[in-house]
């Protein structure tokens, strides 16, 4: 087989790049792990920031996300028995999108098969080859169990923290720099009707909650828990208890109901430096995770993913090397503002007990600095809504 750009994986960083480069003339294959229908089907929270709700729309693919996902034009922030509007529309005239990862997944498989692009699904066994010289290659079985290879002129790594991009890059040349934070999210889907028009952070002595909405009757709401809790731990009247209390606001009420869906998972910051070796190029959670407190995973992997594509497009229409050359700096340039974001975010609202009670007052302080302030507000609001590509 052969192609111009391997790409290995079809989250959304490997499938908007795909798009992006059919829209240039440049040919893809993309190689999955799982099946359609798995990653179609993997339920994924999902905030979009401003700028990629224009990108999806300029590229035809934003018809089922103006009508299915929700418009937020601003956060609710809860701490020390107050309740504070951040309003993004007035204070950057932007607003952000409630839109699930797999949902933006779907709307783009759907449009690379339609333009005829090619997606292998279910494949395994995925090994990169001669990164370093001017023919990489991708060995792989596929959904059958044949082995293949694919030979490419350049190799984009979209395949996660756990994938096999970031391993082929020698140890000696990368650097991994990342935070284990000492807290897990407890997360539940419920079918539940609407509590908020918009997301509620909380910042409570019993520790941080977050109320979310999938639809009108779906509720999405998080809990930080032990990460080593075993969600037995976690039977449905406790999880409702414990939401009450992180909620509980004088004239409002928490919408409860069945819920369907819970699952623990751990927090983390990540950064692998550079996020490109030879003819393979990192991008989306392969090079960098941030805690979704901040809810910019998806649209990093985008904006890589537009990075990437400028730059081929740059090589393949007048050999110039300049923009691959300066992919790393580039994308770390938005990754680091991204990663800070994401961990202020995380550690302002989060209850940490190895913490002195003059720190956690800080804290309080920060968030009453915050809501009281315009220039902060603003600054706030700014990455919140995201911070668009030149």
């Amino acid at each position: 087989m052969r192609t111009q750009i391997g790409i290995i994986g079809a989250g959304p960083g490997g499938l908007f790049l795909s798009h992006l480069l059919h829209r240039m003339g440049i040919e893809s294959v993309i190689l999955e792990r799982h099946s359609r229908a798995d990653i179609e089907s993997t339920i994924r929270a999902g905030v979009l920031e401003h700028w990629v709700i224009d990108l999806m729309n300029r590229m035809g693919l934003g018809e089922r996300m103006m009508r299915e996902g929700r418009p937020d034009h601003g956060v609710t922030f809860q701490f020390m028995g107050r309740r504070h509007h951040l309003d993004f529309q007035e204070l950057t005239g932007k607003s952000i999108r409630v839109y699930a990862q797999h949902e933006v997944v779907k709307d783009i498989v759907a449009a690379r098969l339609k333009d005829g692009g090619e997606i292998l699904f279910s494949v395994s066994d995925t090994t990169l080859q001669n990164i370093d010289s001017e023919h990489p290659s991708i060995a792989f079985r596929d959904a059958n169990g044949v082995q293949q290879k694919l030979d490419c002129d350049f190799i984009a790594g979209c395949d996660g923290f756990h994938g096999p991009s970031r391993q082929a890059i020698p140890a000696k040349a990368r650097k991994e720099l990342d935070i284990e934070y000492p807290w897990g999210w407890l997360g539940i889907l419920a079918e539940a009707p609407r509590s908020s028009e918009e997301l509620i952070y909380s910042n409570h002595d019993r520790g941080f909650a977050l109320l979310s909405t999938r639809s009108p009757m779906v509720q999405r709401i998080y809990l930080q828990v032990d990460p080593h809790d075993p969600i037995e731990a976690w039977p449905d009247d406790r999880i409702w208890s414990e939401m009450q209390a992180r909620f509980a606001f004088p004239g409002w009420t928490l919408s409860e109901g069945p819920i369907f869906q819970k699952s623990i998972v751990g927090l983390r910051s990540f950064v692998c430096e550079p996020m490109q070796y030879g003819r393979l190029y990192l991008a989306g959670d392969s090079a960098h995770i941030v805690p979704p407190t901040g809810a910019k995973g998806m649209n990093l992997a985008i904006a890589d993913g537009i990075v990437l594509s400028r730059a081929l497009d740059a090589w393949y229409k007048r050999k110039d090397k300049a923009l691959l050359g300066a992919y790393t700096d580039t994308c770390l340039a938005r990754v680091w503002k991204y990663e800070r974001f994401s961990w202020y975010m995380t550690t302002l609202f989060h209850r940490n007990d190895a913490e002195t009670a003059f720190e956690r007052r800080i804290h309080l302080a920060d968030l009453d600095f915050v809501v009281s302030s315009r220039a902060a507000s603003t600054a706030l609001a700014e990455v919140y809504v995201g911070v668009p590509i030149d």
